[in-house]
């Protein structure tokens, strides 16, 4: 039986990673909004597979979940080092950028501080009640032996259900064989002494998690008898974008110009910036060379190879543990076949499809001519005049936004629009210009919130939302 909650919310989030506890975060101190967060979680965890004692986050550590939009805020990183009495301790060890397990910490520190958020919650659908002009969702959560089943209602909605593991074609019917390792990086540490164990290891993907997970198999395998291939698509093991200009493609400049670019022009350019953030950092490419490096010091060449530029056709199992992988390299056109005795896939993630979770609002979706969700320059749904809430995503608006899309350095400007947006008033000053560079001969102007609050929390001061 579902029981609603008596309250009615002015923002409704589902999902708790790091996007959606910024916008917690920086929600917290407006008494006004009322705001609740549901996650499936027991409890908050970022990528709990891939957090390597040495992995560090690609981003400074103010890219956290509010300073790049109120360095005031009590949730900021530095305020986690001082109330855990570690300030100095920081101070003198000079990391810009800071452990993932750093990062995961702090992010665990913040969310057992904010009360709207309730974990063991998964919300399994939303429609919208144009009888009450107001958001349903349903969600179900363990109660005991039994599942028991609540509906919490909300003026406003913010999607920021993440992403998951893609595993290429090919060897999506040995991935999760039991018996049998071929294990996504998102689980690699929970396999990692099963993966050790093997004779062989593949490692698939050539992006930064495969880049971590190979030198970490590296260090832990004994010189000439490594056993390790490290194969993947791109055509090189190629350094990240990192360079200061270039680090420009990761600003609120770049993704309104970006946002008001033509469809076609938009889909052409995403893939065409894979290196601004699909590359390998550059201090993990000269540990994997040093540390290969190291192993030709006695005379001899570590028993591992490295290929760039190859794509996995086939994968099958071959007697009780083996695995047969079909390899075909793309530009010779040349293939063959490789037995080895486990696999990593450091394939990557894709956006969590929204269709299931909004199928009750599928009729008012617009969708642009590939059929995706149009999102706004206020990273709303585009939705039809019958809906006149707003549904706000987070981490979903590649295809409208650009690159900056995953990055953590944008997450504080991204929740801190969606609350002015919300608000109808500028609750965080959010700066005009944030780049040297001019993206565009006719550069977007930033859209400047209304200077008087709105009369009801969750729509804009004219009346507008995010509808054609």
């Amino acid at each position: 039986m579902i029981t609603p909650h008596a309250t009615v919310h002015d923002l409704v989030g589902i999902g708790i990673g790091p996007f959606n506890l910024s916008l917690a975060a920086l929600a917290h101190p407006l008494p006004a909004l009322r705001t609740a967060f549901y996650d499936r979680r027991p409890h908050f965890t970022w990528h709990p597979g891939l957090l390597l004692d040495d992995a560090t986050l690609q981003v400074p550590f103010l890219a956290d979940l509010v300073t790049l939009a109120d360095p005031t805020s009590p949730w900021t990183f530095l305020n986690h080092l001082r109330a855990r009495e570690r300030l100095y301790p920081f101070y003198f060890a000079e990391h810009f950028h800071i452990r993932r397990t750093e990062y995961d910490a702090y992010c665990r520190w913040v969310a057992g501080h904010l009360p709207a958020l309730h974990f063991g919650h998964h919300v399994d659908t939303v429609r919208w009640n144009p009888e009450r002009a107001l958001f349903e969702a349903d969600f179900t959560r363990p109660d005991g032996r039994v599942m028991a089943a609540g509906r919490v209602h909300a003026r406003n909605i913010v999607l920021g259900i993440g992403t998951e593991p893609w595993t290429p074609e090919p060897l999506r019917p040995l991935a999760g064989t039991p018996g049998l390792p071929v294990v996504h990086s998102d689980d690699y540490l929970s396999h990692r002494a099963t993966l050790l164990a093997a004779g062989h290891i593949t490692v698939v993907g050539t992006g930064q998690s495969g880049a971590e997970i190979y030198l970490d198999l590296l260090r832990h395998r004994p010189a000439g008898r490594e056993r390790l291939h490290w194969i993947g698509r791109t055509e090189a093991f190629a350094p990240m974008e990192y360079s200061k200009l270039g680090l420009e493609h990761f600003t609120p400049d770049h993704t309104r110009y970006f946002h008001a670019l033509p469809e076609p022009v938009r889909d052409r350019l995403v893939p065409a910036q894979w290196q601004l953030h699909k590359g390998i950092d550059a201090a993990t490419i000269a540990a994997i060379h040093d540390e290969l490096y190291r192993r030709t010091l006695e005379g001899g060449w570590p028993d591992t190879v490295l290929t760039p530029a190859v794509r996995v056709r086939t994968a099958r199992r071959t007697g009780r543990a083996g695995i047969e992988l079909g390899l075909e390299h793309i530009r010779q056109g040349t293939r063959t076949r490789l037995t080895t005795d486990a696999v990593v896939l450091a394939t990557g993630h894709r956006a969590r499809p929204l269709d299931r979770l909004l199928a009750p609002l599928d009729p008012h979706l617009r969708r642009d001519r590939a059929g995706r969700p149009r999102i706004d320059a206020h990273f709303r749904l585009v939705l039809d005049r019958a809906v006149t809430g707003s549904v706000y995503v987070q981490n979903a608006e590649l295809h409208t936004h650009g690159v900056g899309t995953p990055d953590l350095g944008l997450a504080a400007w991204r929740s801190a629009t969606i609350l002015n947006h919300l608000t109808g008033r500028r609750v965080y000053a959010l700066p005009a210009r944030t780049a040297f560079t001019t993206f565009g001969l006719r550069p977007p102007t930033p859209e400047v919130p209304p200077a008087r609050p709105s009369t009801r929390l969750g729509a804009l001061a004219d009346g507008t939302s995010g509808h054609v």
